[in-house]
């Protein structure tokens, strides 16, 4: 095994959640402001799920103010403290793009029962 294959396996985190695409989840992130640390949280739908290994990342997405926010966060990041596991949706797609045009009840994934 070579230094850079060493360093990866060092970096990845051993417990991953189990996030699927159509998963509600609130992710746990740690946001640095000057001297101090604090948690914000982030609660929005999974759209995407990108890369493998030490760069794989997944894309959340939430409605704030009637604003669409995305954000992308990578899954062995040590500044992503935890995530939970909300819903579970039901979903016949590996990539939600088309949750962008849609508002209101359409915009919702179904719940797996």
């Amino acid at each position: 095994m070579n230094l850079i294959e060493a360093f990866t396996n060092e970096q990845m985190k051993e417990e991953l959640p189990v996030i699927r695409i159509g998963d509600t989840i609130r992710v746990h992130n740690k946001i640095k402001e000057g001297n101090r640390e604090r948690i914000q949280m982030f609660e929005g739908t999974v759209i995407a799920k990108h890369g493998g290994g030490i760069s794989e990342t997944f894309t959340v997405r939430r409605m704030s103010y009637g604003v669409g926010v995305e954000k992308t966060f990578p899954i062995h990041s040590p500044n992503v403290e935890k995530v939970d596991i909300l819903r579970v949706g039901k979903v016949r797609r590996a990539k939600l793009y088309y949750l962008r045009d849609r508002v209101g009840k359409a915009s919702k994934v179904k719940e797996q029962m």
